[in-house]
């Protein structure tokens, strides 16, 4: 028995020690044991994760609390002979907010404004998202039936509008079926016609309101804080919605980009409308700035502005550089300080930047859009450039630029590929973007939404060369938008509207270079045999349809060229426009 246990121990023994090297060839390689290492090095800070004291929802909402408490006696905003501080504007923008929240807005509400740049567009700003509601700034340029979709589309709960614009709004309310709370704004700089449209004025509603009132505090950066539409589609235009945490980092990159400097004295050339003023109004606020705001743009009125507050910063497009090199001696004032101007748009020609040099202004050109929140790229100016002959100097400021320091991504490439085109400064491609500061979406259309964003960019529909320095340019612009004053005119809104007239067999409507808009839309038009009609007849026939300033400046009859197959041949007509 002994020995029979001695044998079954030995066998055992045996198994064991031959398993032995198998098992530890399974554990030991060092490629198994690298790989083993990975997660645990990771592992060493997953057990750190953000807290109350350490992040926080990014909101540009954050900057006048601030600027009000550090600086609470600095004049935050002046209009005419208002002027208030920061610690005033602080306290008129929670009433505000208060206010409202009283009349039953809560976070996710639409409130929309048709306002020029007065002091409560630039409260709204902050009262509205202070709410977690959505603020939907109107162009105030927009016909009554564009208002009224507006209005119904983005669900507006209140409407706060300027009387000047009641020949507009007041229509557009008719056309609603529910008709939002609507606020007067009673600006004593305005004198001219307008009646009154709410059920009461924007100050008796900031009266009703608690001057402490803390709002709701956001719980997600990414929920939606701006609802603004685009002017350049063809049919009813898109709602974009912006977020939290975009309009913040586009503030930001505002003040890096420029650079905006504390205490910058920033005229409001721009329309708040527009972009919400390219973020502006959040940027100002963050360096303790003060605004200075302007009804309309009036060269007279701006001169007069620069040199009485020593303005510092303005933005507008093309047009205003225009207006005001164009303006008469006798409306222009000298000063003695640089006035840094962004414009967007088309590109300012190099007798404007002459100009406006001569004049005292320093000119960065940017490029953006509705979806990019303002301004994502600009022509940064490269040491050596100010030694160059103008002409080429202008050609090189003319280019749209580079990135923002908050865009995390922009290229020209293939829309279909997304290939991006070789830096020779002629190969052609669509400008795409993509960060944080790029649009939610666009409100209740995923399908365009989904379009917007194929390849995880946002398409932009620009079509643009980039150069061997990394510098874009647009060369053209899908879909035929027509950039004029700032304002994107879709060709096909006013082929439509042609196409309404009895005596229209074609029309095709392409971007006319204009010294003043930079571009404005020119009709080409063929009439039906027999049938008679005169340019200034079709022109007051398109404005009767749209916007007027999207009707036709120009009006050019006679046959259409067209390929085998039909199709206009816009590329030749384009051609045409420029020698008229």
């Amino acid at each position: 028995m002994a020995k029979r246990k001695t044998r079954a121990l030995r066998q055992n023994e045996a198994r064991k020690r031959s398993a032995r090297p198998a098992t530890r060839k399974k554990i030991v390689p060092a490629r198994r044991a690298k790989k083993a290492a990975t997660p645990r090095r990771a592992g060493l800070f997953a057990s750190l994760k953000p807290n109350p004291a350490n992040f926080a929802p990014l909101s540009p909402v954050a900057f006048l609390p601030r600027s009000a408490a550090i600086h609470p006696e600095r004049v935050a905003v002046i209009h005419g002979a208002e002027r208030f501080t920061y610690r005033e504007l602080e306290a008129r923008v929670r009433r505000c907010a208060s206010a409202l929240a009283r009349r039953g807005v809560r976070a996710g509400d639409t409130v929309s404004a048709m306002l020029p740049n007065v002091p409560a567009m630039l409260e709204l700003h902050f009262a509205v998202p202070l709410l977690g509601a959505v603020l939907n700034t109107i162009n105030t340029r927009l016909d009554a039936a564009t208002v009224a979709y507006i209005l119904g589309h983005g669900e507006a709960k209140v409407l706060i509008t300027d009387r000047e614009f009641a020949g507009q709004v007041g229509p557009a309310l008719a056309r609603l079926k529910k008709r939002p709370l609507v606020v007067d704004v009673d600006d004593p700089l305005h004198d001219g016609p307008g009646e009154r449209l709410g059920e009461t004025t924007y100050e008796d509603l900031i009266a009703t309101g608690a001057p402490d009132f803390a709002g709701a505090p956001v719980a997600d950066e990414s929920s939606a804080i701006a609802l603004n539409y685009t002017s350049g589609t063809t049919g009813n235009p898109k709602g974009v919605v912006y977020h939290h945490r975009g309009t913040f980092l586009e503030a930001v990159g505002n003040v890096m980009a420029w650079p905006l400097p504390p205490q910058p004295v920033y005229l409001w050339t721009l329309p708040m409308f527009h972009c919400n003023g390219w973020c502006f109004p959040w940027s100002v606020t963050a360096m303790a700035g003060t605004h200075v705001c302007l009804r309309r743009v009036d060269p007279a009125v701006i001169f007069h502005l620069i040199v009485e507050h020593r303005v510092t910063h303005m933005c507008g497009a093309p047009t205003v550089l225009n207006m005001l090199v164009s303006a008469p001696a006798e409306q222009r004032r000298s000063f003695d300080h640089i006035v840094d101007i962004q414009t967007g748009g088309s590109p300012p020609p190099a007798k404007i930047i002459k100009g406006m040099e001569e004049l005292g202004f320093r000119v960065t050109h940017i490029y953006g859009m509705t979806e990019l929140q303002g301004p994502s790229t600009l022509c940064v100016p490269q040491d050596g450039w100010g030694t160059l002959p103008l002409e080429e100097r202008a050609a090189l400021t003319a280019r749209q630029g580079v990135r923002y320091p908050v865009v995390e991504g922009q290229m020209v490439a293939d829309p279909k590929t997304l290939a991006p085109v070789p830096r020779d400064g002629r190969t052609v491609g669509e400008i795409m973007i993509r960060g944080n500061t790029v649009m939610l979406g666009y409100l209740k259309d995923p399908k365009a939404t989904a379009e917007a964003f194929r390849g995880g960019w946002m398409h932009t529909g620009d079509l643009a060369v980039e150069h061997a320095d990394g510098y874009v340019e647009i060369k053209d612009r899908a879909k035929d938008i027509i950039i004029s004053g700032g304002e994107n005119i879709s060709s096909v809104e006013v082929e439509i509207a042609l196409y309404r007239h009895p005596a229209v067999q074609l029309a095709a409507v392409v971007a006319r270079p204009d010294e003043k808009w930079g571009e404005t839309p020119c009709a080409f038009v063929q009439l039906k045999p027999g049938m008679a009609a005169t340019a200034d007849e079709l022109i007051a026939f398109c404005r009767d349809q749209i916007a007027h300033f999207k009707a036709p400046k120009t009006v050019v009859f006679g046959s259409l060229p067209t390929t085998a197959t039909g199709k206009i041949q816009k590329f030749v007509l384009r051609e045409q426009a420029k020698g008229l």
